[in-house]
């Protein structure tokens, strides 16, 4: 599995500059109490390859999953690269390393 880790200020830069779509693969109770602004949801619980697939295909930005420390959006990575998608970025802090920073959030 190609794994590369992404902290917070890549995360920043990449949605500053319109180059990352950041997806959050959270649960959807935990993404509506609190999400990175400019993410979107898509929980691991839930995980279907082929709308990754449609959804970066269309988008067109660098796909990052996201979760909330870490350890999901590897998981994620993992089953995206078995779907074949090539798909490698993740938040290593994820959701927590955000808001501990003190980073805007949505709700």
């Amino acid at each position: 599995m190609n794994v590369v880790d992404l902290d917070r200020d890549a995360i920043k830069a990449g949605l500053a500059d319109g180059t990352l779509l950041l997806i959050d693969v959270r649960e959807a109770h935990e993404f509506a109490g609190g999400r990175i602004p400019g993410s979107i949801t898509h929980p691991l619980s839930t995980f279907d390859p082929d709308t990754i697939a449609a959804l970066v295909s269309e988008d067109g930005r660098r796909p990052v999953f996201s979760c909330a420390a870490g350890i999901r959006s590897v998981h994620a990575l993992a089953a995206a690269q078995r779907a074949g998608l090539s798909i490698d970025g993740h938040y290593v802090g994820g959701f927590k390393d955000w808001s501990a920073a003190g980073e805007a959030i949505e709700r």
